[in-house]
């Protein structure tokens, strides 16, 4: 079975939308693995993000990341990564389709509500940087 990483990020657990969420992804089927909540360190935090460490927003991704509280859910099942991040809709909250998450809940491209992987690597390497026994 397939795994993968679902981060529900500051600001939706700011606006109370964890239990939604998580409600969301156990109605698909898929199977919670592990979960917890923590406010990340820098380090994890960077370690997140490496893909876009360069670039112009990386910054303000770190800095909103490490901003407060968030959720780290380990999902399992068939397909899971491309069915989280179909459940998750575009980043873009303009783009983002009524139904999914971020169509639902998102009305900015950086607080987006969730971070969901999108492959088998991503998914490994941000597990093993928030789970280490896993």
């Amino acid at each position: 079975m397939e795994k993968t990483l679902l981060i529900i990020k500051p600001d939706a657990v700011e606006r109370k939308l964890v239990g939604e969420i998580i409600q969301r992804v156990e109605r698909k089927g898929l199977e919670i693995k592990a979960l917890k909540m923590e406010k990340i360190s820098l380090e994890k935090a960077e370690n997140h993000y490496i893909v876009h460490k360069g670039k112009e927003f990386y910054s303000n991704l770190i800095n909103f990341i490490t901003s407060g509280p968030l959720v780290l859910i380990v999902l399992e099942g068939k397909d899971c990564i491309k069915i989280v991040r179909n459940m998750a809709g575009s980043t873009s909250a303009v783009e983002a389709m009524p139904g999914t998450i971020r169509g639902d809940f998102s009305t900015d491209m950086l607080e987006n509500i969730v971070h969901t992987s999108d492959s088998s690597e991503s998914s490994e390497r941000e597990i093993k940087n928030f789970f280490k026994n896993l």
